[in-house]
């Protein structure tokens, strides 16, 4: 009982310490003596004795923030893989594990796939274009941050591509990306088409045809290579490149 007790204080006191100042630190502090039986220490072998006890307190509750924070980031990804997905919910999961792991890539990669579904059930659906770009600003913004930890994060490079070419078309903005993308995966298909559509849109029609070869080359897909060599015809016919 006692030891059920001492866990259910630790997980109180850590989400206590990130509530946003909501509860004093008098009140926590009377939590920790309450749970160490530890009031006011006046001799030396006391002092030793509540040094002691409130240093495994911080390391339990550093234990119990690493695991809230881990569990957040698993309940994101629930949310994500029920059907219909819940991406709403599954972005305030990632945002609450960021809270724990703030230097953490993935927690941003995932913060920006689901802003880009919250953009489009916006934009799409309720039509509350405000809240639409809210959630396209938060999900490029996700995207460079989780970029800057890890400047060879394939996903997050390719995420990123993709709201600057078909969300925001600024396909001069995405080359950049895509190109660094494709020294790091050589092989990343999607990756070339985006980047072929990236290179049409900015006007480097010999690019787009360099890439498009490559995807005709590289693919074992015989759809992909279909089409891949449609937009190559548009591309030498110059009509409307799809």
């Amino acid at each position: 009982m006692k030891k059920l007790f001492g866990v259910s204080c630790i997980l109180l006191i850590s989400v206590l310490l990130f509530s946003c100042n909501r509860v004093s630190n008098q009140y926590i502090t009377r939590l920790q003596r309450m749970e160490e039986n530890v009031d006011k220490p006046t001799t030396i072998e006391e002092y030793k004795e509540a040094i002691e006890k409130y240093e495994t307190r911080v390391k339990d509750i550093q234990l119990a923030q690493t695991q809230i924070g881990i569990w957040y980031k698993l309940l994101g990804q629930k949310y994500m893989d029920v059907t219909p997905p819940m991406y709403g919910e599954a972005l305030k999961a990632f945002q609450e594990a960021l809270n724990y792991y703030p230097s953490n890539p993935n927690l941003y990669y995932y913060v920006g796939i689901c802003s880009g579904y919250m953009y489009h059930k916006e934009k799409d659906g309720t039509g509350n274009m405000e809240m639409a770009g809210k959630y396209l600003t938060l999900a490029e913004n996700a995207y460079l941050r989780a970029i800057q930890l890890d400047d060879r994060f394939v996903n997050a490079l390719y995420g990123l591509s993709i709201v600057y070419v078909y969300e925001t078309i600024e396909p001069e903005r995405a080359i950049p990306y895509l190109e660094k993308l494709l020294t790091i995966d050589t092989k990343h298909i999607d990756a070339m088409s985006v980047l072929a559509t990236a290179y049409y849109l900015n006007g480097e029609f010999d690019k787009t045809l360099e890439i498009l070869d490559k995807i005709i080359d590289t693919t074992k897909s015989a759809e992909t290579k279909s089409i891949a060599e449609e937009k190559k015809k548009a591309v030498l016919e110059q009509t409307p490149f799809q």
